[in-house]
C-alpha cells in the first residue's frame, strides 16, 4: 500500500500509478505521472496521444477531482484532452475556432454525441477536456470488413448493422439541427463506435449556424471533401441537408465499403468538382440483392440540389428503415422522440417559456437499446 503524499490518500492497490483521488504520482520507482491539466475543481492527468488532426493533438488521460472541491469522493475516470496544436497556438482565428468548439459542445447533450466535461487555458495552451469513447472510428470498422468482403455481393456492413449505427447517427444529428446547426464535417471518421455498440459524433470544430455561409472559396471550404454536399463545396448557405448528404455518404461506405467519390486517381479538388457533376453508382450495381427501391432513396438523398433531398433526419431515416425492410426499433423510436422534445424545447426557449421536456427517461431509452456489443 502507498499513501500520497498530497493529499494522504491511501491506496489498496500495490501496483497503482498514481493516486485514485488527486491523480498524483505515488512514489517508489513507479513511472512519474504525465503533465497535469489543472482545472480547479479537478486534475487531468495526460497520457499517450490517441489521435491528431488538423486543429489539434487528442491524448488519453485521468480526471481525478479534488478531495477539497465540489465533487470530492467521485472516482477518478478516463478521459480524452483535446490540444490546440502548437503550431496554431498564435493564430488568433485557430483559437476562436476552438473556442467555438467547446461553446458548442457545452450546448449539447444526447447520447450520441461527445460530452464536454471542461475548457481551460493551460499553460499558454487551450484544452478541451471530453468523455473518452472506448472503442473506434467507423472508418476502421468499414475497413476491417470490407477487406474481407466480396464485391457485389453480401453488403460490407450487414443492413441490420449498418442501420444500427445510421439510426444513431441521424438521432446526433437531429439534436444538432434542432439547435440550428450544422456539423459540417459528417464522416466515417468522425463517428465512433463504442465496444458496446454505442455511435458516438464527435469533433465539432466547424459548426456553423445553419443558413450561414460555408465560408470561403471552392478549393478552401471548410469540410472533407469526399462528404461535402455540393453546396458546401461551394460556399453556399447550409442546412440540415448538408449534414444528411454526408450521412448518406457514410451510409453507401458502410454498405459498399467504398466512397463514391474518394477515388484512387482523384485530388482534393477533383472529389469536390466530383461532387458537383459526377452521379453515384447505384447501390444495386455494387450490392448484390439490395432493395430496389434503395436507389431511388439513395439518389433523393444525394441530390445535386438541396430542397430536392430530405428535409430531416428522422424522415431520412424513416425512409431508409422502410426500404432495408427493417423493423421500428426501439432505439429509433426514442430517437424520434427525443428529436422532438429537443425541437420543443428550442421552442419554448425561443418563445420564452421555461418548461422543459423531460428528456432523461428518453436518453436512458437510447442507451439501454443501442448498448450491445457488435462484432
Amino acid at each position: 500500500m502507498s499513501a500520497c503524499a498530497r493529499c494522504g490518500s491511501v491506496s489498496g492497490d500495490p501496483l497503482a500509478r498514481f493516486c485514485s483521488r488527486c491523480g498524483t504520482a505515488l512514489g517508489g520507482d513507479r513511472p512519474r505521472a504525465g503533465p497535469a491539466v489543472d482545472l480547479g475543481w479537478g486534475t487531468a492527468v495526460l497520457g499517450e496521444p490517441i489521435g491528431e488532426g488538423g486543429m489539434g493533438i487528442v491524448r488519453a488521460a485521468w480526471l481525478y477531482y479534488d478531495p477539497q472541491g465540489p465533487r470530492s469522493g467521485e472516482p477518478a475516470r478516463p478521459v480524452a484532452v483535446k490540444l490546440l496544436h502548437p503550431n496554431l497556438r498564435s493564430k488568433a482565428r485557430a483559437r476562436e475556432l476552438f473556442e467555438r468548439e467547446a461553446a458548442v459542445m457545452a450546448r449539447l447533450s444526447h447520447p450520441n454525441l461527445v460530452e464536454l466535461v471542461a475548457f481551460t487555458e493551460w499553460e499558454g495552451q487551450l484544452a478541451i477536456v471530453m468523455e473518452l469513447v472506448d472503442g473506434q472510428p467507423l472508418g476502421r470498422v468499414i475497413a476491417r470488413h470490407a477487406a474481407r468482403a466480396r464485391p457485389g455481393e453480401l453488403p460490407c456492413l450487414p443492413f441490420a448493422r449498418a442501420w444500427h449505427y445510421f439510426s444513431q447517427l441521424l438521432g446526433a444529428l437531429a439534436a444538432l439541427h434542432a439547435l440550428g446547426l450544422v456539423h459540417r464535417d459528417v464522416k466515417p471518421g468522425n463517428v465512433l463506435v463504442r465496444r458496446d455498440g454505442l455511435v458516438k459524433l464527435t469533433d465539432f470544430g466547424i459548426v456553423a449556424i445553419a443558413g450561414g455561409e460555408a465560408g470561403g472559396a471552392a478549393a478552401l471550404t471548410p469540410g472533407t471533401a469526399a462528404y461535402m454536399a455540393p453546396e458546401q463545396v461551394l460556399g453556399g448557405p447550409l442546412d440540415a441537408r448538408a449534414d444528411l448528404y454526408a450521412a448518406t455518404l457514410v451510409l453507401y461506405e458502410m454498405l459498399t465499403g467504398a466512397s463514391p467519390f474518394d477515388t484512387a486517381e482523384r485530388d482534393d479538388l477533383a472529389v469536390r468538382t466530383a461532387q458537383l457533376h459526377v452521379v453515384p453508382p447505384p447501390l444495386s450495381s455494387r450490392l448484390a440483392g439490395a432493395p430496389p427501391a434503395l436507389d431511388a432513396l439513395v439518389a433523393r438523398a444525394l441530390a445535386k440540389r438541396a430542397e430536392e433531398r430530405f428535409a430531416t433526419a428522422v424522415e431520412l431515416g424513416e425512409a431508409f428503415r422502410v426500404a432495408l425492410r427493417l423493423p421500428g426499433t426501439d432505439g429509433w423510436v426514442a430517437q424520434q422522440a427525443l428529436a422532438a422534445s429537443a425541437a420543443e424545447l428550442v421552442q419554448a426557449v425561443a418563445a420564452g417559456r421555461g418548461r422543459e421536456p423531460t428528456l432523461e427517461p428518453i436518453r436512458t431509452l437510447i442507451l439501454e437499446a443501442y448498448e450491445r456489443p457488435q462484432r
